[in-house]
């Protein structure tokens, strides 16, 4: 499993020219990882992907 600085974390495009105040993702072959932006050294949670999946799918219906 990739070490947390070897990930090719993101953030969502809609995060704001700031862009600090938001949650990163990054993905490995097992997990969604998720962790907050301005505390990169924080915990992170991270999710199976049929799980994240589920989530963005509910999330997007609104």
């Amino acid at each position: 499993m990739n070490s947390i600085d070897e990930r090719a974390w993101f953030k969502s495009s809609y995060s704001g020219s700031d862009g600090d105040a938001c949650v990163e993702v990054a993905r490995d072959t097992r997990a969604i990882h998720v962790r907050d932006s301005k505390d990169r050294r924080s915990p992170e949670l991270a999710f199976p992907a049929a799980a994240w999946r589920d989530f963005v799918t509910h999330t997007a219906q609104g």
